[in-house]
């Protein structure tokens, strides 16, 4: 299945890190804090602002960014999870 995001949002594929240990006890999944770095998998076409104007989006597809914990809403998509968020809730692009 195939997912395109509508206007500006962006499509987030979350990095997995590896298991976490702290002091030799294995922390389950659901205690694991969020990663905050993932790969843009697919991009809206873009915002419209008051006046008509279309501005272009600043990520791209393939784009390695940083999000917030709680940004945006999680979707599953086959068995991988993603994150779809807004352009405005991407912290940065990692160089």
């Amino acid at each position: 299945m195939k997912v395109k995001p509508l206007y500006d949002r962006v499509l987030v594929k979350r990095e997995e890190t590896g298991e976490t240990r702290k002091g030799g006890i294995i922390i389950p999944d659901t205690a694991k804090e969020k990663p905050l770095a993932g790969k843009v998998i697919a991009v809206g076409s873009g915002k419209v602002d008051d006046n008509g104007k279309h501005i272009a989006m600043e990520v791209k597809k393939g784009d390695r960014v940083l999000i917030g914990k709680y940004a945006g809403n999680e979707i599953k998509i086959g068995d991988v999870e993603h994150v779809i968020v807004r352009e405005d809730e991407i912290l940065g692009i990692i160089q």
